[in-house]
């Protein structure tokens, strides 16, 4: 494998793992706030269906850069 295709699945993998971070941060920061004011529930699914989402995105990118590592 090249170095310029390590440093692309490096910088996929180090976004893959911010955008975990920070769905996990946001969901759990958005739970809290969501209790304390006493949002509607249909509000606190939209938040847990957007934290879904985002760890779909991230399986699929992992799943990527896997494939890419298998292949070199």
């Amino acid at each position: 494998m090249s170095q310029d295709t390590d440093q692309y699945l490096a910088k996929k993998t180090r976004l893959v793992s911010l955008v975990i971070a920070g769905a996990m941060i946001l969901w759990i920061g958005a739970q809290w706030i969501g209790s304390l004011l006493g949002i509607d529930t249909r509000y606190a699914v939209l938040f847990d269906l957007l934290a879904l989402a985002a760890f779909a995105w991230a399986f699929v990118v992992i799943y990527q850069i896997w494939r890419a590592r298998q292949k070199g």
